[in-house]
């Protein structure tokens, strides 16, 4: 799972960006509004942090900005301001859910999660596929309750096929969605990966769909 952090105050933003990245998402951050606002409208993140009180583009701008151009990704708005006025201008610009400072880290991290799992169709934090329970909690996943022993990438790419089961996801997308903007993408580690985690599994739920690219689903009782 990709998460944009955009924040001008350096610490926070680092702050922000080290407990996402410690809880297993890729991270990419961004000081200022006009930054932030080309990253989210040419890269594809699962969710974006965005404070309201930027330079050079305040964050409702941003916003605004990202949902006419029918980018749809959740965003949590993050506001010094006590004024109520400030959370609903940021609701009516399209932010989906927001934090006022000064703030947990704990707290915006289960607002991500959730936003996350919401935007995915997933009520619980507990995801299943067949014996595989993803726990989007604890950043663990088990298969018939005994616990996997994933990579941080391993982990990723299991998180991201279960929050789209069912769905056919490109290496592309896969690729996009597991790396930072600067990491060196190469497609074929995805191949290795899909066949370490298919080894870890021990069950047959990730398919290959032949020129599109993967798909994880429960197996049917006929199978």
């Amino acid at each position: 799972m990709r998460i944009l952090v955009v924040e001008d105050d350096v610490n926070l933003n680092r702050q922000l960006a080290d407990a996402l990245k410690e809880a297993g998402y890729v991270v990419d951050q961004a000081f200022d509004g006009e930054e932030g606002h080309f990253l989210g409208d040419t890269e594809p993140y699962d969710a974006v942090i965005l404070d309201i009180g930027l330079p050079e583009l305040d964050g409702i701008t941003v916003v605004e900005k990202w949902r006419s151009n029918g980018k749809v990704m959740p965003v949590i708005m993050l506001t010094a301001r006590d004024r109520w006025s400030d959370k609903v201008a940021g609701i009516d610009a399209g932010a989906d859910d927001y934090v006022a400072k000064p703030f947990h880290v704990e707290e915006v991290l289960a607002r991500v999660r959730a936003l996350i799992r919401r935007a995915a169709g997933h009520a619980s934090s507990e995801i299943a596929c067949g014996p595989v329970r993803l726990d989007t909690k604890a950043s663990k996943a088990t298969v018939n309750g005994i616990a996997l022993k994933l990579t941080s990438h391993e982990f990723r790419l299991l998180s991201y096929l279960m929050h789209h089961m069912g769905e056919v996801v490109s290496r592309t997308e896969l690729i996009e969605h597991m790396y930072d903007q600067d990491f060196d993408r190469d497609s074929n580690t995805i191949e290795v990966f899909v066949g370490r985690l298919r080894k870890k599994i021990g069950v047959d739920l990730i398919e290959t769909v032949r020129g599109l690219g993967y798909r994880m689903q429960a197996p049917t009782d006929d199978h």
